[in-house]
């Protein structure tokens, strides 16, 4: 079993204590933009501003590495436990790195990848179209081309490449919050927002080659873009940059991440939301379309046509918004708000009745069914459908697809953070309520010269502002998503950052507030500066020393058994010597021994998820001639059972003993009775082989054992 333990000698001379700097002060309106008619002093605030955003960024990669260091010590252990330190698909990402690093040259490292049978055995499958790797490829040829290799060594360079990003991800967060609130103050109160709640924003200091890793700085770069691009009145050159930045960092996301059409699906709601309430104008949403739809392709493309993304509902429900946005042109005709209301209820409808339209059509078309599971998966999830087949249960059985438990909300109190992004999330849903029916009673359509807009006028906290229109309806899908899907909360809980921070700091909101007690001018710009410092005292007196004292907990990653394993695999197996196994272990054989193995986490292929549950019948309750056939025919030449997995004791049928079962129509021991499944009198295959009984010596022979693995060779 892993562990992490305390350490039994120090870390050397000296702390790995290195506290966040706090440096406070002044804060003017509006980023840095040109030169001209800028005083001194505004000069000034505003570099500071941009110092504070560079170092907070660089602080936050620090203090993640450091965090990673302190967990594991993974400058002192050695190379197979670094290795399986990078648990279940996070090893398989990175074997195709170090396959890229170690082959004779770029080309042969490409070949192997294009044509690799060690992932699949005994299947030949193209890496590069089933996988989202090129970072992995990007970052190999950055390594075998540049002059660094005799200082830095291969693995460091892939995680500091990925502590860059989130530097990158603190300085998307800091600039947004910037824009919308008109202060750094609420960009430094943004980043430590995230910096101290790393619980529930980010877990990249201990799953580091995950996709999310890669691909979440990118989708707050290109939010962040949106942002700016939102505003009115841009200057040419201004708009052209906006767009050139949304374009990149959407691309650099969907290449990034297999999820990238869910994401995509609720940004793509979330702007056509804002383009039926009229508060962007349908110019701006269309680019932003065009982007995603442009980005999606792409990736495609590059993944060798990707059909799947073709037939993700993101790529029908782009097409069925813009069609709709031609027909109803640019203009609005005068109409009453009733009409208003019901021309919106029919657009909403009209868009998912073409989607689904579109969906069904692309699918049968060319033919795609590899993502039927997710629909079954969703289905099940919302009790829509009651399925026991093997791919429904085994999602709903993952602790990061069950819904957020209430006690993230817990943590994020005491983080500071939640409380204020409530009130500012409902605040600004209040508010873009009143500015549509504001809009509409007064049957004008938002211009690019939003300024003039009477309604508009009237709401003083969008004033100027159609961006927040957008943030507060992408900020409802995404929590939506978060809140149905644990693993999902990391695409909510940054966007509570920048809501709170804003929220605290935001001029337009403070003089709504103080104008009602007769304060204004000056004053109402102290009271704002003076909340946002006392907001931020809050969160470090509450969040730092906890922080703090973690990095004084020197940890070590335990995992002998595993480690033994991978040894005795690396030597006493044939180089082609094919395992079997969980998909979780045998992402780490792959990593550490090279070897060939059968199946695999990364479960989105069909014909992969019909091999994986013909595999993990060695859970199940069938007779050795059974297991023996079934590896015979995916040519396993030897098979890992884990006690850990064979041994669970759980009465809610998430055990993968009990999926089996239940896939297989056979009533697991521990649950109750259901409709249609059996007992059955077949003992389970991972216990009873245990005894070496003649039934399976006669198939099986025991070559490798410890307290957690048992390694039988198939004869």
């Amino acid at each position: 079993m892993t562990e992490l333990r305390r350490r039994k000698v120090a870390r050397g001379k000296g702390s790995v204590r290195n506290g966040l700097h706090k440096n406070i002060n002044g804060a003017h309106e509006g980023l840095p933009a040109l030169l001209q008619g800028v005083s001194l002093q505004q000069l000034f605030l505003n570099g500071f501003g941009v110092f504070m955003c560079l170092y907070l960024g660089y602080k936050h990669a620090s203090y993640m590495k450091i965090i990673h260091e302190t967990q594991t010590w993974f400058s002192n252990i050695k190379e197979v436990e670094r290795e399986i330190s990078f648990r279940t698909e996070s090893g398989l990402y990175y074997s195709y790195y170090k396959t890229m690093v170690l082959a004779p040259s770029i080309t042969d490292g490409l070949h192997q990848l294009t044509h690799d049978n060690v992932t699949e055995h005994p299947d030949t499958i193209n890496i590069l179209e089933r996988m989202n790797i090129y970072q992995e490829v990007i970052l190999s040829i950055m390594y075998r081309i540049l002059p660094i290799k005799s200082w830095v060594e291969p693995v460091y360079f892939y995680m500091n490449t990925v502590w860059g990003l989130h530097a990158m991800l603190i300085w998307a967060l800091f600039a947004t919050s910037w824009m919308l609130s008109g202060s750094w103050l609420a960009g430094i109160l943004a980043a430590c927002f995230y910096i101290f709640n790393k619980v529930d924003v980010t877990r990249v200091e201990y799953v580091v080659p995950l996709r999310e890793s890669f691909s979440l700085p990118f989708l707050w770069v290109q939010i962040a873009a949106i942002s700016f691009f939102f505003r009115p009145n841009l200057t040419l050159v201004k708009e052209k940059l906006c767009i050139w930045i949304i374009f990149v960092s959407t691309f650099l996301f969907a290449l990034f991440w297999q999820f990238n059409q869910f994401i995509f699906l609720l940004q793509a709601f979330a702007l056509f939301g804002v383009w039926v309430l009229d508060m962007i104008p349908p110019r701006k949403v269309r680019i932003v379309f065009y982007a995603q739809a442009a980005s999606l392709i792409l990736t495609s493309i590059l993944q060798y046509v990707n059909l799947m993304i073709f037939g993700s509902l993101v790529m029908s429900f782009i097409p069925a918004s813009l069609l709709l946005m031609y027909f109803k042109g640019e203009e609005l005709q005068p109409c009453s708000i009733p009409s208003r209301l019901t021309k919106a209820v029919f657009y909403c409808v009209s868009v998912l009745v073409l989607m689904v339209l579109f969906n069904t059509a692309i699918k049968i078309l060319i033919n795609i069914e590899a993502d039927e599971h997710i629909f079954k998966f969703i289905l099940s999830k919302f009790s829509i459908d009651h399925a026991r087949d093997f791919d429904s249960k085994l999602y709903l059985c993952i602790d990061a697809f069950v819904s957020l438990p209430f006690n993230t909300f817990e943590r994020l109190t005491k983080g500071v953070v939640f409380p204020f992004y409530v009130a500012t999330h409902l605040v600004l849903l209040v508010v873009l309520f009143i500015a549509v029916l504001q809009n509409w009673s007064n049957n004008v359509h938002e211009t690019e010269n939003i300024k003039d807009h009477p309604a508009i006028k009237k709401t003083h906290l969008l004033s100027n502002r159609p961006e927040l229109a957008f943030h507060a309806v992408c900020g409802v899908f995404f929590g939506a998503l978060a809140m149905s899907t644990l693993r999902m909360k990391y695409l909510w809980t940054p966007y509570m950052c920048i809501l709170a921070s804003f929220g605290v700091s935001d001029l337009k909101m403070w003089k709504a507030v103080l104008t009602q007690l007769k304060t204004q001018g000056t004053m109402v710009q102290i009271v704002r500066h003076f909340s946002t410092l006392l907001t931020l005292v809050a969160l470090l007196t509450v969040a730092l020393p906890p922080a703090l004292k973690e990095l004084e907990e020197l940890k070590e990653f335990w995992d002998p058994d595993t480690v033994a394993l991978m040894e005795w695999i690396n030597k006493d197996t044939p180089q082609d010597a094919s395992f079997t196994g969980s998909m979780q272990l045998l992402a780490g054989v792959k990593l550490c021994t090279g070897r060939p193995i059968t199946n695999h986490p990364h479960y989105e292929d069909k014909k992969l998820r019909l091999k994986t549950k013909d595999l993990m019948q060695i859970y199940g309750r069938r007779t050795p001639k059974d297991i023996h056939e079934i590896m015979k025919k995916n040519q396993a030449n030897y098979m890992i059972l884990e006690d850990s997995i064979c041994l669970a004791h759980t009465e809610d049928g998430c055990r993968l003993p009990d999926i089996i079962d239940f896939d297989n129509g056979v009533l697991p021991e521990l649950v109750k009775p259901e409709p249609n499944l059996v007992r059955s009198s077949v003992p389970r295959f991972c216990d009873v082989i245990r005894h070496d009984g003649s039934d399976f010596t006669r198939y099986f022979k025991k070559v490798f054992t410890n307290r957690t693995f048992r390694v039988h060779k198939v004869l």
